[in-house]
């Protein structure tokens, strides 16, 4: 049932993994790199045991590769075990590892079997030391028995270590729950960069997708959001793509933010290539994550189906310039799907970037145009945007029937008190009373028997800047 492993160590390796991992085993520097990315008082704990943790998806029935989950047995050998906080056997870990080289992401098949039939039983199947999974064609088969040719998940989870990364399964304490929703289509496992707990930021984290070829209008809104939602507590979640997923993820670092890039690469293949840099920092700073394995590359339909976690990871996605045709507008449709806030930043009706954006607000999204207005549609009670208004005038605090006599004085040359009181529908008494309130706060002034409009105050009076626009002290008069 098991092999020595290459290092003499003794260490147990189920029959699952041999031919062809079969002695391969992991490397030297591959263990010290898998301790090395583990911190704490975790270095010290052994291989997962009996009983350590949650085992995830079901194992499949007895005689389809359940036996070669000995208890007790760690793949990695018992003393460079993974951390224990990490709640999967070592055999489910790998075949999971396995599996995101061997399948595509995102594929419902998939994701029935790996429920029906359990991580290890299906690694066997679809490489051809198992029973084949129900329904399977005979090209999956074929495909899956040409990847399966050069997998090494061992070496792969000894990569990501010395890229200071790691590999989380369904089962894991530091899973994300949320991403649960996608069903059938949820990913196997994902490899993850950044020394951040990714379950903890996702519980509060809102995604900002837009245009690659976007506009500096698009550039601008998603970077002020990014920095708005940094600042609130706010996780900013995006693709790291050009034009309105870098400009988000550079605006959160900015404000020193917390931002997490989802990648269609392995997380150690930087894509585009320009933001190579960026990329970098986000997973010294944050967390770049992925659900194929590393060395990975990109292909059109990868980031499609990238979307699909970016929607489901996160509470709400705000889509910020998008052609009618964009892959920002199916991360948004995937996340009503989920229950997620969709929110739109409105932008030119004349600009072909805009069309994807509004049709999606004639729907249920919902239009937004700050950090303000995202965090109180997908936060939690109080967190309110601040009530707009419009510039408020000093007339605009008078009482309705002073503002009558107000506007009842002709602009040219003034008018007498009865010419007041007809203009204005009142009695010459109650005329003359509001005439000597608004001479007291320097709206009018009197002349003889005429009244006329105080004269606005020109550069020319020597009046301050920053002065009133009209002398007097209407301003103080009226903020009593």
């Amino acid at each position: 049932m098991s092999a020595p492993s290459a290092g003499g160590r003794g260490a147990a390796v189920p029959a699952l993994f041999s031919e062809p991992w079969q002695g391969q085993g992991v490397p030297k520097e591959g263990h010290r790199a898998l301790d090395e990315g583990h911190s704490g008082p975790h270095k010290e704990h052994g291989a997962l045991g009996e009983g350590h943790g949650v085992r995830g998806e079901g194992h499949g029935a007895p005689g389809e590769g359940q036996g070669v989950l000995d208890a007790g047995h760690g793949v990695l050998g018992e003393e460079q075990g993974l951390p224990e906080r990490w709640g999967v056997p070592d055999e489910e870990r790998l075949a999971r590892a396995a599996l995101t080289r061997l399948v595509e992401p995102g594929d419902q098949a998939v994701g029935r079997w790996l429920r029906r039939m359990g991580p290890v039983a299906l690694c066997r199947a679809l490489t051809g030391k198992g029973k084949p999974p129900p329904g399977a064609t005979g090209d999956r088969l074929a495909g899956c028995a040409l990847r399966a040719a050069g997998l090494d998940p061992v070496a792969d989870l000894a990569l990501i270590a010395r890229c200071g990364g790691r590999f989380i399964c369904p089962g894991d304490l530091d899973w994300p729950g949320q991403l649960d929703d996608l069903g059938d289509a949820r990913p196997v496992g994902l490899w993850v960069r950044g020394p951040a707990g990714l379950r903890m930021w996702a519980l509060r984290s809102v995604a900002v997708v837009g245009a690659r070829a976007c506009s500096d209008y698009g550039a601008h809104v998603a970077a002020t959001l990014g920095a708005g939602l940094a600042e609130r507590g706010w996780v900013v979640v995006s693709g790291a793509a050009h034009g309105v997923d870098g400009a988000a993820h550079r605006g959160a670092l900015a404000a020193g933010g917390a931002t997490i890039a989802v990648l269609a690469s392995g997380v150690d293949v930087p894509y585009p290539r320009g933001h190579a840099e960026l990329i970098e920092r986000i997973a010294e700073q944050g967390l770049v994550l992925a659900e194929l394995p590393p060395g990975a590359h990109p292909t059109r339909p990868r980031f499609v189906l990238r979307n699909r976690v970016i929607a489901a990871l996160t509470r709400g996605t705000v889509v910020v310039e998008a052609q009618f045709r964009s892959g920002s507008l199916v991360t948004a449709r995937r996340a009503q799907q989920l229950g997620r806030s969709t929110m739109g930043v409105p932008g030119p009706v004349t600009s072909g970037l805009s069309v994807g954006v509004h049709e999606l607000l004639r729907g249920e999204a919902v239009l937004v145009t700050d950090a303000a207005e995202v965090a109180e549609l997908i936060g939690g009670i109080g967190d309110l945007a601040p009530e707009r208004r419009g510039p408020l005038v000093e007339r605009d605090l008078l009482d309705p029937v002073t503002a009558r006599v107000l506007e009842a004085l002709s602009a040219r040359g003034g008018n007498d008190l009865r010419e007041v009181a007809r203009e204005s529908g009142t009695g010459c008494d109650e005329a003359l009373g509001r005439l000597h309130e608004l001479l007291a706060l320097g709206f009018v002034e009197r002349h003889g028997d005429r009244w006329e409009l105080v004269r606005p105050v020109s550069p020319g009076d020597g009046a301050r800047r920053g002065d009133p626009p009209n002398r007097g002290n209407r301003v103080k008069g009226l903020r009593r």
